[in-house]
């Protein structure tokens, strides 16, 4: 089969197609004839040598897909074969064909077309687990989201909109704000012209966010913490700005907040699975009836996925960016 890789790190142009076996599925998994695939931060971390894959997963990037299931392993359900799902995967992705994990593969609504269905899973898991399950969101509450208009900030503005939350994004620009409003945000801030503790502090008349989804790390840390009320949340999914923090412990202490965070990819199945089958319950109606469903950016060919980085790590992109496998 055809695959998309990289024998050392590098930049965009490092990633480039090549041949390898045909993978087999394991026990409960299923092989899956990919017709898209996701493309994440994680992958570029990756490519860039900064993301090992975990003991057992495949060197091949590419963390979420869409497509058949071709072939079945010992013990997966039978009901799976010749079904159209999308998948989060621990690799694999950039490929002709891709092993998954049963409990892991989601059914694609015959509404949803296979590039969006392969733009949900990574931004889903990680959207759903942090925010609600490690975070605690609830009705009612107000949220700031970095990065709004990328692929976890424009999944966390729907999904966060979708069970009545408030939400503030940062994005980077007047034009980027302004595609935020439009995906259901309710305030938009430019860091690039704006505090955005201040405006924080403007908007919820000094009372503070509830929660905040934070993909920066570094120095954003003590100013997220600033813009949290009582009893704050802070979750951190990335550290874009750097990994260490200098962190305000008073604050913590006299506001009594909460600081999480936490990564997906190596997680066992048995954790993942139980996520799926919150998502299954929870959120997949919401995609079924089309409340909610991915912003897609570009699509790019396979071989095209040096492109395809260069783009999200130009940082112009809105949304989701995937690649075409198989039409």
């Amino acid at each position: 089969m055809t695959v998309v890789g990289f024998e050392h790190p590098g930049g965009p142009e490092v990633l480039h197609p090549g041949q390898a076996p045909v993978p087999h599925p394991g026990v409960g998994q299923v092989l899956i004839r990919v017709a898209y695939a996701g493309v994440n931060r994680p992958d570029v971390i990756q490519r860039q040598g900064n993301y090992p894959p975990p003991p057992g997963a495949s060197p091949i990037p590419g963390l979420e897909i869409s497509g058949k299931v071709v072939a079945l392993g010992k013990g997966a359900d039978e009901i799976w074969l010749g079904q159209q799902v999308c998948a989060l995967v621990t690799g694999g992705g950039y490929a002709e064909y891709c092993v998954a994990d049963s409990a892991l593969c989601l059914p694609v609504p015959a509404s949803l077309p296979l590039d969006q269905a392969a733009a949900l899973p990574e931004t889903l898991f990680t959207v759903w687990h942090n925010v609600f399950e490690r975070g605690w969101a609830r009705e009612g509450e107000t949220i700031l989201i970095h990065g709004g208009t990328s692929g976890i900030g424009t999944t966390a503005i729907q999904l966060c909109k979708a069970f009545d939350m408030t939400v503030i994004v940062t994005c980077g620009g007047p034009e980027k704000c302004a595609r935020a409003l439009e995906i259901g945000a309710d305030h938009a801030i430019n860091y690039r012209d704006q505090d955005f503790v201040e405006e924080v502090k403007r908007i919820t008349g000094g009372k503070g966010v509830q929660l905040v989804l934070d993909m920066v790390a570094g120095d954003y840390v003590a100013r997220n913490i600033k813009c949290l009320a009582d009893d704050g949340r802070h979750i951190t999914i990335a550290v874009q700005g750097g990994a260490k923090a200098e962190v305000p412990m008073w604050l913590v202490m006299t506001k009594r907040l909460t600081l999480t965070g936490s990564t997906m990819r190596a997680r066992d199945v048995a954790f993942k699975a139980l996520v799926a089958e919150d998502i299954l319950r929870i959120v997949w109606p919401l995609i079924e009836r089309g409340d909610c469903r991915p912003i897609m950016d570009q699509t790019f060919a396979l071989a095209a996925a040096a492109a395809a980085h260069a783009r999200m790590e130009a940082g112009d992109h809105i949304g989701k960016i995937v690649l075409e496998v198989a039409p």
